[in-house]
């Protein structure tokens, strides 16, 4: 079971590599001036225009599956990819909830102590060590006297 196992991936791989190659064939520049000079031949020999058109129907025969085979095989790397680039996102996303809920938490302390501050009476003498700073002027504007 196992042997049967490994060459049917074997062979998916090879079927999707082949698709892949395919794929870039026909999306290349050199795929398009290729089928315009075969597009011409029948301008220059009219005689071989049924056997043309014959080879351009086996070609779009082939060509379309193999186009789709390849694009959904190269589409499932870029939504392997878009998914790995939006789980990093979402990453990033909690980091930077965390990291905003500490600033909010730490700022939330320092306006509580600004607002603390601001409602306290303002002191008319402050004494600081051997200083003594005296309000010297007074609730009016005048001099309430003092000193140092």
């Amino acid at each position: 079971m196992s042997v049967e196992k490994n060459f049917k991936a074997v062979l998916d791989e090879a079927n999707e590599s082949i698709a892949v190659k395919m794929t870039m064939l026909f999306g290349s520049i050199w795929c398009v001036y290729v089928f315009f000079v075969f597009s011409l031949i029948p301008v220059l020999m009219p005689q071989w225009q049924n056997t043309l058109l014959y080879i351009s129907n086996c070609i779009q025969l082939v060509a379309l599956p193999a186009l789709m085979v390849g694009n959904a095989v190269l589409s499932r790397g870029a939504d392997k990819r878009a998914a790995e680039d939006h789980q990093a996102l979402l990453e990033i996303l909690s980091d930077v909830r965390e990291e905003l809920a500490d600033l909010k938490d730490r700022t939330a302390g320092l306006a509580q102590s600004a607002s603390e501050a601001l409602q306290r009476p303002e002191l008319e003498n402050v004494s600081i060590s051997d200083q003594t700073f005296v309000d010297v002027e007074g609730q009016n504007g005048k001099s309430s006297g003092g000193g140092a």
